[in-house]
């Protein structure tokens, strides 16, 4: 092995063997060959030590203690198979940097607050104009399908199929989601008569309705509606998603549902590939802890349906 890029060849060696198990490694691939190029420029050819692999991860323009925790989660992975090849390879300890991740405390939607934020969107400036009617089609479809906020705004006409209710053949939209979906896409085409972009959500000017516009818009509502106080937890559109998944699983409590059989689904449809990204959705509401507490309580007192449930 050429000792020249020694660290190159192994980290390409490694991925070829993990995408060929189906894994996709995009980020982890680019911080992996990042690592690589790092290690055979500063210590070139000489094995893996937890020194290295502390300075790399430490060395992130950020700055930021979790970035260098996660640079450390991606590594440790190959460090433990480049030591199966080589034996003096040092596995860093886990969490030595801490833990790799800060989960922002998020803001659960009400239905009132969605309903006044709807109200709100649709109000926008110019009156009259297809901002209005794009944006709070926008927050709408978050609102029911729990996607990522910047997912439907990279959608194409081609990617809405009002026929079989789905958005790019992965999203399942509820009849009432596609009956607005088309309400929207007739008046935008009544507003724009020659597209400068095939995406399904436009400005007036029928240039894309892309994610900072509609970021801007969403902060301009949120102060608009006294949502901006000092020392509160300012709302997000992140904050839909994980909304949406609160609802879903309140929903499945109340209909009696075994919630750890079905929460593969709601992993999958929300585009997950580990269930414990989901279960990282899930916020304490007082709603689902209610109801989940009553659930426990019939279970408790021998109730045989409940036991079956909870079983």
């Amino acid at each position: 092995m050429n000792r020249t890029n020694y660290m190159a060849q192994h980290v390409e060696q490694y991925l070829a063997l993990r995408r060929a198990f189906g894994f996709q490694l995009n980020i982890a691939g680019q911080q992996l060959q990042h690592f690589a190029r790092f290690a055979d420029r500063t210590a070139g050819g000489q094995p893996l030590t937890q020194e290295l692999a502390l300075r790399w991860a430490q060395s992130s323009s950020t700055g930021k203690q979790t970035t260098a925790a996660r640079r450390l989660l991606i590594l440790r992975p190959f460090t433990r198979y480049l030591r199966t090849l080589e034996p003096l390879t040092e596995i860093p300890p886990n969490r030595i940097l801490g833990p790799a991740q800060y989960r922002h405390i998020p803001h659960i939607y009400t239905d009132r607050e969605i309903r006044t934020l709807l109200e709100a969107a649709f109000s926008l400036r110019p009156r009259g104009g297809l901002r209005a009617r794009s944006f709070g089609t926008y927050l709408r479809l978050l609102s029911c399908t729990g996607m990522r906020p910047a997912e439907p705004l990279r959608l194409t006409c081609a990617d809405v199929d009002f026929q079989s209710d789905t958005l790019t053949r992965i999203v399942v939209l509820h009849p009432t989601a596609t009956k607005a979906l088309q309400e929207y896409a007739r008046v935008r085409d009544s507003f724009v008569k020659y597209p400068r972009s095939p995406a399904f959500f436009l400005s007036d000017d029928g240039s894309p309705f892309h994610h900072k516009k509609a970021i801007r818009a969403f902060r301009y509502l949120r102060r608009r509606l006294g949502w901006v106080r000092p020392g509160c937890r300012l709302p997000r559109l992140y904050d839909m998603r994980h909304t949406f998944v609160c609802r879903r699983l309140l929903a499945w409590h109340r209909d009696g549902v075994d919630v750890h059989v079905v929460m593969p689904a709601l992993s999958t449809y929300l585009g997950h590939v580990k269930i414990t990204d989901t279960y990282w959705y899930v916020t304490a509401i007082p709603e689902l802890m209610n109801t989940v507490s009553k659930r426990f309580e019939r279970f408790f007192c021998g109730d045989k349906e409940a036991h079956h449930e909870l079983d």
